[in-house]
């Protein structure tokens, strides 16, 4: 079932659908049903548990992974 990103044109507000089957969206804001749907990043997973050469690893970092450090060092601290 996908989720699909929206922005009511009534409200404004922008969010998030999971879309079962033929059901017909609505604001969750306002219960508008003329909506636009937005283009949104696909999301992808890995069932790798490898770990990262970050420098923030050892010192607690909660991404742990090399797009927290871009080479830069940690992000996050």
């Amino acid at each position: 079932m996908p989720i699909y990103e929206y922005r009511c044109e009534k409200c404004s507000q922008e969010f998030e659908l999971l879309i079962r089957g033929k059901d017909k969206p609505v604001c969750p804001y306002c219960g508008e049903r003329n909506l636009a749907r937005r283009m949104s990043v696909p999301s992808a997973h890995s069932s790798s548990s490898e770990t990262s050469t970050c420098p923030g690893a050892a010192a607690g970092c909660p991404q742990k992974s090399p797009s927290c450090c871009g080479g830069r060092g940690c992000a996050c601290h």
